[in-house]
């Protein structure tokens, strides 16, 4: 039995060919085109020289193309690098270096950067241009328009042997540092993320043609994954829609009005979204509407899923009371460890900070020593996961030992988010260590104090950082994007926040700034919240810390 991502693709699309694939816009594929147009690229890639584990970036937003070069490069046998389409040259330069890239795909858009990169990246040479209504010169670098390319690939499907040990790699950007490229085996993501494995029973899917056979005697669901491409959760809704025979619909920009007539206009069943970057302007945008008078018929939307970033319990609940009967959904889960635990939101959850779920069979907590926290015990750990996990970090031998540990004879993945195991077995997830601020001894997870703050009326979002103390070594520092026409005072916040946390998590000093910036998957930029701190002296700082005036002080 070869788990291999082409053959699942393809064992689908044999099963259901004339149904509906991928929808954007007034643009629609079925699955026997989508088949013919993989292939084709497929071809052309391998035409230009491009072997077995090659990688092949992908440096577009969320449209049709991306899902035929995502499809046609593992049908080439090579191995897509997802290109966050918001990195500057630098960034790009180290990406396409470090992954060892030799072809390219990108949106016409980004010519100048991939034209100012490409000098100092010699091993890419082969690199196509989707066409997307901009007028920047991609043939001083020898770019070839996609549809072209397409045109000069064999439609048919006649590659060599495939196997579950391919790899799938998964670059992540995380909260701090440089991206990471995340190896994993074909079997092994399917079984984590892409579906090999029912979320609810923890149950693998019993064969190859498995998830097909279900294609083939269910109708389809319409799935509308926001995040971009670049987000392993979207990569993830999209491979599954394409296994089962689903239909996914697509959008290159994330605009929560748009998203709400996309849903009325395609009868969507499943939205994908991360956390509260994406949660909040739906939920103003769908108030809005029902304030103007808007009516959007949403009877076809049964799930509603975030994962990967914060989902504030403030925000949850009003989802609830807005949309009843459907199913909301919190999970959990990083790159290098796929699908970890989820839970069902509910009316009056009375707990705040980060999302509170029941893990899965293979997801644990371990203490510093790798043995098991008990329920209840008030240690703190951190996740782990076993069984199906990466195989470690592309050409990071140091990283990959750091963070794939064995405990007893175990292996597990510990990228560093630090959870609590609650009485009942649920866990509470706490935060990455790595931004934890260490205040007078006691450590301070920054999920806690953002999600506190963000069901204050007057905050539309909120990170949180530590800047120095002279008394406590660092301090809660908040750095705000206020809602429009507001203005929150320090006071206020402190007093709100207050009832949620504990004093010592509450924030001293308070920097105010007209956009909280976010990767575009919505998840924290920890480094940029940083940067304001020591930018400037804070807006407000707490009586108590009026010595410390900004993060140089």
């Amino acid at each position: 039995m070869a788990l291999n991502i082409a053959d699942l693709a393809e064992h689908a699309i044999d099963a259901v060919p004339d149904r509906v694939a991928l929808i954007c816009g007034d643009e629609q594929l079925t699955y026997a085109q989508l088949e013919e147009r993989a292939n084709r690229l497929a071809h052309y890639l391998i035409d230009q020289g491009v072997k077995k584990d090659d990688k092949v970036g992908l440096y577009c937003r969320n449209r049709i193309e991306i899902v035929i070069g995502m499809l046609g490069i593992v049908k080439a046998g090579a191995i897509l690098v997802n290109v966050n389409f918001r990195y500057v040259e630098g960034e790009l330069r180290y990406l396409f270096d470090n992954s060892d890239m030799v072809a390219l795909i990108h949106e016409r858009q980004y010519s100048d950067r991939v034209a100012n990169v490409l000098p100092d990246t010699p091993r890419i040479n082969t690199v196509l241009v989707v066409e997307d209504g901009s007028d920047l010169d991609y043939q001083r670098y020898g770019g070839v328009e996609f549809e072209t390319a397409l045109a000069q690939g064999s439609p048919e499907r006649d590659f060599g042997p495939r196997s579950e040990d391919d790899i799938y790699l998964l670059y992540t950007g995380g909260t701090t540092g440089f991206p990471k490229g995340v190896m994993w085996r074909h079997e092994d993501i399917y079984r984590v993320l892409f579906g090999g494995t029912d979320f609810a029973t923890g149950e693998p899917v019993a064969d190859e043609y498995g998830l097909a056979r279900q294609a083939k005697d269910n109708p389809p669901m319409i799935r509308l994954p926001i995040p971009p491409m670049i987000h392993g959760a979207t990569q993830s809704a999209t491979w599954m829609a394409l296994f089962t025979g689903h239909t996914v619909v697509l959008t290159p920009e994330f605009d929560a009005d748009q998203i709400w007539r996309m849903i009325h206009e395609h009868k969507v069943n499943l939205l994908f979204f991360t956390g509260d970057a994406m949660a909040r302007p739906l939920l103003d945008a769908l108030l809005a509407a029902q304030d103007a008078g808007e009516e959007y018929d949403l009877s076809s939307l049964f799930l509603l899923a975030s994962t990967a970033a914060l989902f504030s319990t403030s925000l949850k609940e009003k989802f609830v009371e807005l949309l009843p009967n459907r199913i909301i959904t919190d999970s959990i889960g990083s790159s290098e460890t796929g699908f970890g635990g989820t839970s069902i939101v509910a009316k009056g959850q009375s707990h705040t900070g980060g999302p509170r779920v029941t893990i899965d069979k293979s997801t644990v907590v371990l203490d510093d020593d790798g043995n098991e926290v008990q329920p209840g015990s008030g240690v703190r750990g951190v996740i782990a996961k076993r069984g199906h996990i990466p195989v470690g970090y592309y050409k990071d031998e140091k990283k990959t030992a750091e963070t794939f540990k064995t405990f007893h004879g175990v292996r597990y993945a510990i990228p560093g988010d630090y959870a609590e195991v609650e009485a009942d077995g649920s866990v509470t997830m706490l935060g990455r260590g790595s931004v934890s601020i260490n205040s007078g001894g006691e450590k301070i997870y920054p999920e806690e104090v953002e999600a506190a703050l963000k069901g204050h009326p007057d905050v539309f979002d909120a990170l949180v950082v530590g800047v120095p103390d002279p008394r406590f070594g660092q301090h809660v520092a908040a750095v705000v994007q206020p809602r429009e026409g507001a203005r929150p005072a320090l006071a206020d916040l402190d007093a709100f926040v207050r009832t949620q946390i504990a004093g010592y998590k509450v924030p001293r000093s308070l920097w105010l700034v007209d956009e909280v910036m976010r990767s575009p998957a919505g998840k924290p930029d920890y480094r940029w919240a940083k940067d304001q701190t020591e930018a400037r002296p804070a807006d407000e700082v707490h009586a108590n810390h009026a010595a410390t005036q900004g993060a140089k002080a």
